[in-house]
């Protein structure tokens, strides 16, 4: 497990909050609506050095939302359920999700507040999505449309490796490089990039994979999974970790 200055300095491991889904799920004799997570994440944040919290939807107001974020140091929006084409303007497509609007008003607001903070972000797959259609943007709704083929969805809960290629300059290049190989699986992808955000990697097809959040201390967003492969993408998740060690560090200094 990677570890921050801070932490070897005897501080506590830094807190990424993690936003969940929220749907039907069977435990036992139980069938009932839960939030969950996959473990994968949790490992992911582990490995990175920091403590992983969840937030599952919930009603939430600017004033809650601040309330949830002050006792974190990160942010992770996860992957999960189309975002409702309605907050970008557009009709759904028919091979669009039926909309979660509680995680959707969820995240909006959540993310709202932690971008005033500049709260170390990391967005994942859906986390992207939303970030760009909070601040504006939109989407594709289904790239099969756009590219002619399934090669970022393969279905059945199965992972395509797709080359990303980074942007110089951009933070995410500075963290993987020149080119990695991603765990892909979506079939909508960033369309009109809202202002406020950097294209910081790209496939080799021109599909927007990552992009850098304009002015912010950490804020970084990719469109595939990190959390499914540790050996090439750890770099993420202790990079996020590290920013918010030193967010938590900053914020009692000015206590």
């Amino acid at each position: 497990m990677a570890s921050s200055a801070s932490e070897s300095a005897g501080a506590p491991r830094p807190v990424i909050g993690l936003t969940t889904y929220l749907e039907q799920a069977k435990s036992g004799v139980w069938d009932v609506p839960a939030a969950f997570l996959p473990k994968v994440y949790v490992d992911a944040v582990a490995r990175g050095g920091g403590l992983a919290v969840l937030i599952p939807p919930q009603p939430i107001d600017a004033e809650g939302a601040d309330a949830i974020l002050d006792g974190l140091d990160g942010l992770i929006i996860t992957g999960g359920k189309d975002v409702d084409s309605r907050r970008y303007g557009q009709q759904p497509h028919p091979t669009n999700d039926e909309p979660r609007l509680d995680r959707d008003a969820l995240e909006d607001t959540l993310l709202q507040r932690a971008l005033a903070r500049d709260i170390p972000f990391l967005g994942i797959c859906r986390g992207m999505q939303v970030l760009n259609t909070t601040l504006g943007g939109s989407l594709i709704q289904h790239l099969p449309d756009v590219i002619g083929s399934t090669r970022y969805n393969a279905g059945g809960g199965v992972f395509t490796p797709n080359p990303a290629i980074t942007v110089p300059g951009t933070r995410v290049a500075e963290l993987l490089g020149d080119r990695v190989t991603v765990q892909s699986y979506h079939h909508q992808a960033l369309d009109a990039v809202a202002d406020g955000l950097v294209v910081s990697a790209v496939g080799d097809d021109g599909i927007i994979q990552a992009v850098d959040i304009e002015g912010a201390t950490f804020g970084v967003a990719v469109q595939w999974h990190p959390e499914e492969d540790a050996a090439e993408d750890a770099r993420l998740f202790a990079a996020l970790v590290e920013a918010a060690a030193e967010y938590r560090d900053n914020r009692k200094a000015r206590a």
